[in-house]
């Protein structure tokens, strides 16, 4: 009976951990990288929806060689973010860098260089942000401009102010902010 008692305790002890720990894991909000969304709304109510996640620099090196020991190495496909790979949703038909995009769900990836990003838009989405694998599903490659910080960004941001029917994609972290405007196509 005592053992009956002690194996029922510790399945009971076992059930309880399992279920605090799974849902720690769905808490997104509880990641070194938490959740974070950027937003821009058009003059006629459509708009842009970026959801990612925020890591931050804690020290490291972001930008620069593989020699270098960057966390983000300059020429390689970067999932734009941390954990799951970055979202992408408008509700309007718009121009990136002067490319079309339909109105639907993407995800975004970034090639980020010293002076020229490049902007990937990939119609694959559910994805885990790395390894890039998903060339095939490419919808457009677009140049992004890059411009220095003053001083280092310590938290990776996306924002999208607007004006009007255009809002500028700006991605910036450590030094570095790399934009390129989106347009509504009316």
């Amino acid at each position: 009976m005592r053992k009956s008692a002690i194996v029922l305790g510790w399945i009971a002890l076992i059930a309880v951990a399992s279920a605090v720990s799974f849902a720690q894991a769905k808490d997104k909000t509880k990641r070194p990288s938490p959740p974070a969304t950027a937003q821009c709304k058009f003059s006629d109510g459509k708009g842009v929806t970026v959801d990612y996640s925020s890591p931050r620099m804690k020290g490291r090196k972001i930008y620069g060689t593989e020699q270098e020991g960057a966390l983000v190495p300059y020429g390689k496909v970067d999932r734009t973010g941390a954990n799951e790979a970055t979202t992408f949703v408008t509700t309007a038909d718009v121009s990136i860098g002067g490319k079309d995009v339909a109105a639907g769900d993407y995800t975004i990836f970034t090639v980020p260089n010293p002076d020229k990003w490049t902007l990937i838009v990939n119609k694959k989405t559910g994805e885990w942000g790395i390894p890039y694998k998903w060339e095939g599903d490419e919808l457009l490659r677009t140049d992004m401009t890059v411009s220095k910080e003053s001083s280092p960004v310590e938290n990776f941001a996306i924002s999208l102010p607007s004006t009007g029917d255009t809002c500028t994609l700006h991605i910036t972290w450590d030094s570095n902010d790399a934009s390129v405007d989106i347009a509504e196509k009316k």
